[in-house]
């Protein structure tokens, strides 16, 4: 599964890197800071009103077996009439489609809310922007429609039906991408200006094309297995586990408990589009979210479905058995799977840390053009390169925590996110303010946020381990001594090489052979 993850998502990354090449030449920084801006606002729909129901979701398969198994509550597998039976496979796919509705039913006030809060709050110069709120609509209109899948999306999700999910986001991939680049090009050539229509456009037609093609698959999965993607009621001996015969009480229990510590997580996550918009000019907006997207490449691309699929495995692994502990075979298994990935992610940050901070500002160079150039964007994305080893180890360590955690850990763990959150604005006024830095600033602010979480999520991992008759050390999982020095030397060679940079091309080739030296010696 995390192998098919990670190729759609180099695969749809990689398209959506060659449209954007393309939509640099007809944008200016101060429509890409806009456009920034608007795509938070749909990250942060989305994001309330589905991500704690999808990481409950991805435990439910486990919890709820194990209830049948124990003491049979879920009753038997007869229902009456216009009912499933909650025991069956078919009652169990049901009660995850119900709650997606949930998802459905919190997204509207959501999209109006924040929509209604962004207006407010935005910069005059923003509002002036050509057909701006136009594209808000249909951004959200787009983040609702989005939601209206969710219950395609669940399904495919407990079923691990990984092909079907990536057909789906990949068609959509396509389909964002064609019409924002040729409504972009469109208006360039009939003297049009559209502002940041275009970037609306393409949201909107990504989904519609994931609805259809969702429906397309899923429908005749759901007809062939018994279940139905509408609202239907599920029949169980103790009906004090269901609300209203519709919602699993304990795994609603389990997302509401969720829900804050996504919040927080959100907050902290997105906290630097937050703060830039606050306290930046258009323009320094627009180099971030450049920089920062050059440098989420790896991390979207590589990171993300790895740690999807991880949530996955350790539920599977770490699900507890009648005593309420999690069997040692299975500690044993996700110990190793955990050390492997820690491996392959401590390798990765060597090559990052030693190579980017030079390599990546003169390829931003060469495939964003002259209008970039004179921007702080080299120098963000340079200092972005120390924050890429960091979103990795946070990533794998959390996706740890939230298939294991118990709800009093999870509120725990929301405490601590909130205190993380003080550090982080406090981290981000000194960079910004006092030591006015900027956007680059707002890199090390982050920088400082991940070092908070990673230290707390570490802790947590150690004492799971521990408790549960294992252990877990840091020296066991860190680049051996020769991987260390091979990359500090290629930074310290890179750093003489950069001395005799002209601007011209001669720099990436230079530069290019001690990367290639250190991938030899690696």
């Amino acid at each position: 599964g995390a192998t098919f993850l990670i190729l759609f998502q180099v695969g749809s990354r990689a398209l959506t890197f060659l449209v954007n090449q393309v939509l640099l030449r007809y944008l200016s920084p101060e429509l890409l800071g806009i456009s920034t801006q608007l795509e938070l606002y749909s990250i942060s729909v989305l994001y309330f009103a589905r991500e704690s129901l999808r990481v409950a979701l991805q435990r439910q398969h486990q919890d709820k077996n194990a209830a049948t198994v124990r003491d049979g509550r879920y009753g038997a597998t007869k229902a009456p009439s216009g009912f499933l039976a909650a025991v069956t496979s078919a009652g169990q796919s049901q009660a995850v489609v119900n709650l997606s509705y949930v998802v459905i039913v919190l997204g509207v006030p959501l999209a109006y809310g924040l929509a209604t809060l962004y207006l407010r709050n935005a910069d005059p110069s923003v509002l002036r922007a050509p057909y701006f709120q136009s594209s808000l609509n249909l951004y959200g209109f787009a983040a609702f429609f989005e939601l209206l899948t969710e219950p395609c999306f669940v399904t495919v999700q407990v079923k691990a039906l990984y092909r079907i999910r990536g057909s789906a986001e990949t068609c959509a991939t396509i389909a964002r991408c064609a019409l924002t680049c040729a409504t972009a090009i469109w208006a360039t050539k009939v003297g049009k200006d559209l502002g940041v229509l275009p970037f609306a456009v393409g949201q909107t037609g990504y989904a519609c094309v994931l609805g259809l093609v969702y429906l397309t698959k899923v429908l005749p999965l759901a007809a062939q297995d018994g279940f139905s993607l509408a609202l239907k009621p599920l029949y169980s001996r103790e009906r004090s586990l269901f609300i209203m015969s519709y919602f699993p009480r304990p795994m609603l229990a389990l997302s509401a408990n969720l829900y804050v510590q996504s919040g927080l997580k959100h907050i902290l996550t997105q906290g630097d589009s937050l703060l830039i918009a606050t306290v930046a000019s258009l323009q320094d907006q627009g180099s971030y979210a450049l920089a920062s997207n050059y440098g989420g490449l790896v991390a979207r691309m590589l990171f993300q479905p790895i740690e999807e699929s991880s949530r996955n495995v350790f539920g599977k692994l770490l699900s507890p058995d009648a005593s309420g502990k999690p069997d040692f075979k299975g500690v044993r298994a996700a110990k190793g799977y955990l050390c492997d990935i820690l491996r392959l992610y401590g390798l990765l940050s060597i090559l990052v840390a030693a190579l980017g901070p030079t390599i990546a500002p003169l390829l931003l160079r060469l495939v964003a053009g002259s209008r970039w150039s004179s921007t702080s964007a080299g120098d963000v994305l340079a200092t972005y390169c120390y924050l890429i080893p960091l979103l990795s180890l946070n990533g794998i360590t959390e996706a740890f925590i939230s298939s294991v955690a118990t709800n009093a850990e999870l509120q725990r763990q929301s405490i601590w996110m909130f205190a993380f959150s003080v550090g982080f604005a406090s981290a981000g006024y000194i960079f910004l303010r006092v030591l006015e830095w900027g956007a680059v600033g707002l890199v090390w602010t982050n920088v400082v946020n991940m070092l908070f979480r990673i230290i707390w999520s570490w802790a947590f991992i150690k004492d799971f381990f521990r408790r549960n008759g294992d252990s877990l050390q840091v020296s066991n999982n860190l680049p051996t001594a020769g991987t260390r020095l091979v990359g500090f030397a290629a930074a310290a060679i890179l750093v003489g090489v950069r001395k005799t940079f002209n601007g011209g091309f001669a720099d990436l080739v230079k530069s290019g052979g001690v990367a290639g030296g250190c991938l030899l010696l690696l």
